[in-house]
């Protein structure tokens, strides 16, 4: 009977944890623990310590939990759905972008065996590979052209050995063993992000300032365009309805007699437009003035120059008036 009411204490702490991080939190970030072992998430811990609250639980019991804080609020609902396969909840009130540096940082690296799904593309590249010449067999099977180097294989170009998604074969895990290479990582993986009741992809922390205005740009231009199209008025199209008004009021000005202050210009250069040309160049001609009279009064004291040096040495002699 103690150990079954230890279990239940323990369940209900646990439901009082996570209640009070759904009270007090109102972003929580959904992540994947496959492969992360125990050692990886202390470390993680201590790297969120002050920031975030990190909690794992089963899933059972994080559903049930999150059904009866339901009640109290209807927002997480949004939540239960996401608690499938073996997943976690960071809780912060801090910007996601921190928790998401503080993730990757302590991915660890891993080798890659036989048997697993690839998470990323695998490239072996180029290059010696420190193996002895009697392993170029062992290359060939694996379609991958190598040529012997200065005493050890040396793979003729990039190699791509495995897709994301694949599973990785005997042959593909015992070759990057032999050249050492961990291609995978693992650690705690961004799934979803929840903001007091809307569920986000992770993509958007990667989204920068140029990227959000960039956005809002082109949201007004559709709106402006949509509404043009349908002859309905918004702050959006409005710019550009009083454009087009104004050409559609200078045509007319411009066929008829009548006339405006505004359109009076382009009468006047409509009716003659030579007295607009010929009055364009003379800003240029009156700029081109001083720099005329600069290149006269050049030339005068070059000669003025030349003039001294001629009745130095040229009328005088050498001993000139003595």
């Amino acid at each position: 009977m103690s150990g079954a009411g230890n279990k239940t204490e323990r369940k209900q702490a646990y439901f009082d944890k996570l209640k009070s991080f759904l009270e007090k939190y109102n972003k929580v970030v959904i992540v994947g623990a496959d492969n992360v072992g125990s050692n990886q998430m202390q470390k993680i811990r201590q790297a969120l310590r002050g920031k975030a609250e990190i909690l794992m639980g089963k899933n059972t019991m994080v559903r049930r939990a999150l059904r009866e804080y339901q009640e109290t609020n209807p927002k997480v609902e949004a939540l239960v759905g996401l608690v499938k396969n073996n997943v976690g909840f960071i809780f912060t009130e801090g910007a996601f972008s921190d928790i998401e540096k503080a993730l990757l940082v302590h991915r660890v690296g891993a080798p890659a065996k036989a048997g697993i799904i690839a998470p990323n593309d695998v490239i072996v590249p180029k290059g010696p590979t420190g193996m002895e010449p009697t392993q170029t067999s062992f290359l060939q099977a694996l379609n991958i052209a190598s040529k012997i180097n200065k005493g050890q294989v040396e793979i003729v170009s990039d190699v791509h050995l495995i897709k994301a998604g694949e599973k990785v074969g005997p042959s593909e895990a015992t070759l990057l063993q032999k050249l050492n290479i961990k291609p995978f990582s693992y650690g705690l993986t961004l799934l979803h992000v929840y903001d007091d009741g809307a569920i986000v992809d992770p993509a958007v922390l990667k989204l920068t300032d140029a990227d959000i205005l960039g956005k809002f740009r082109a949201g007004i231009t559709n709106v402006a365009s949509l509404s043009l199209a349908i002859g309905y008025a918004t702050l959006a199209s409005l710019p550009h309805a009083l454009s087009h008004a104004y050409k559609n009021v200078l045509a007319v000005s411009v066929e008829t007699e009548y006339s405006f202050p505004a359109a009076e210009k382009i009468k006047a250069y409509l009716k003659n437009p030579s007295a607009f040309a010929a009055a364009a160049p003379a800003p240029a001609a009156a700029a081109a003035a001083p720099a005329a009279k600069e290149e006269k009064k050049e030339v005068k004291e070059e000669k003025k120059e030349e003039s001294d040096d001629d009745d130095m040495f040229g009328g005088g002699g050498l001993f000139g008036d003595d």
